[in-house]
């Protein structure tokens, strides 16, 4: 009998979040995701920052204008916590939608006031948080609200379909992100867009679809590539000439969503820059047919001559040096115990006063 692999139900969100409206946000993922469900999607995919937004005003505005500004402190204002309530409400729906849902989000850590990630959330169908993967390096704008992703975000996810992945705009096109999931066997991988980017030469319902074709190609994964739109609250929000208006809710800044096969075929769309769930079924026996003839992570590949090494080892700005060898990673003593208490090895008493290694930058303005 052996072995058998499911066909499993993709649906490609292609939406405006309520833009900069946190709960209004979810609430609406939360509907669409009980809409594709109700159509029995096993896996729903969301764009780029589906919650809140996507700092897109830096295409139009100074970074230090001050309507950039202001944007801006909404956007932290309205990120989400991870865990915390936002996907507490996005579990349930997962739960009640009996699919793997993967969304974008501006994420922040928890009880602080600065730094944000651009983040995937992966819900498993019994309404489990499963993993969140932020992007690594965040593209011109973004980098002025969004910090580099941790290394222990990237991978694969474990899933009843076998292992899923994930990946942000530009990293679609990081050929050493691209193997590290190829790698890792990833079957079924999700791509989130941003509703907009001002390029003529290169249209982001082209560019994503591409990008979808070549990962599949390599990978031998099928895509679902979800892609952002501009509605006309956005627009308003953004407080952008009437010119500057009509050219960003042109089909060929924004929309373009996709489903796409381990084989390269377009298994439905692309569509237009219409609000929409894109549907298509995806056959994970065509990623063994493929693999017959290239499999980059096993028979079709050379490594004596490559070789690409993944560090997911989380860095630390700051932490308690406590033993000894963690001291001598510092140039410290270590902490020692005298007859009047614990001291921190240069005379100073460590019962009053945390020491702590940190690294630490001059953040004064220029």
């Amino acid at each position: 009998m052996g072995d058998e692999y499911q066909t499993v139900t993709a649906a490609a969100v292609q939406a405006a979040p309520v833009f900069l409206d946190r709960e209004a946000s979810v609430e609406k993922a939360v509907g669409l995701i009980e809409e594709a469900g109700a159509n029995d999607a096993d896996v729903i995919a969301f764009p780029e920052g589906f919650i809140p937004a996507h700092p897109l005003w830096f295409h139009f505005h100074g970074a230090t204008s001050q309507l950039s500004q202001s944007l801006s402190v909404e956007l932290f204002k309205n990120s989400i916590e991870v865990p915390g309530p936002s996907t507490e409400r996005l579990a349930a729906a997962a739960d009640a939608a009996d699919a793997y849902v993967v969304i974008g989000a501006c994420e922040k850590e928890p009880q602080t006031t600065g730094t944000m990630y651009n983040s995937q959330l992966f819900f498993s169908p019994d309404g489990e948080l499963l993993g969140t993967h932020q992007k690594l390096k965040p593209t011109v704008g973004e980098q002025l609200v969004h910090t580099e992703g941790e290394n222990d975000t990237f991978g694969t996810i474990d899933t009843e379909y076998g292992p899923m992945s994930g990946l942000i705009c530009g990293e679609n096109s990081n050929p050493l992100a691209v193997f590290g999931l190829t790698a890792e066997y990833s079957r079924i991988h999700a791509m989130s867009w941003p509703p907009y980017i001002p390029s003529e030469s290169n249209p982001l319902p082209e560019r994503s679809l591409d990008d979808a074709k070549a990962f599949a190609q390599m990978s031998k994964a099928a895509v679902i590539s979800s892609v952002g739109v501009v509605d006309e609250r956005t627009v308003e929000k953004l407080q952008v000439d009437d010119e500057t208006a009509e050219k960003i809710m042109r089909p060929e800044y924004s929309g373009g969503s996709a489903i796409v096969g381990a084989d390269r075929s377009v298994i439905a769309g692309p569509v237009g820059n219409e609000e929409t769930i894109l549907y298509g079924d995806i056959d994970i026996e065509t990623a063994i047919r493929r693999k017959l003839f290239h499999d980059f992570a096993g028979h079709y590949n050379r490594p004596d001559v490559f070789q690409l090494r993944v560090n997911r080892t989380p860095n630390e700005l700051y932490a308690e040096a406590s033993t000894a060898a963690e001291a001598a990673d510092t140039g410290q003593p270590p902490a020692t115990e005298t007859e009047s208490g614990t001291t921190d090895g240069i005379g100073r008493d460590a019962g009053s006063e945390l020491v702590r290694e940190a690294v630490t930058e001059d953040h004064s303005e220029e």
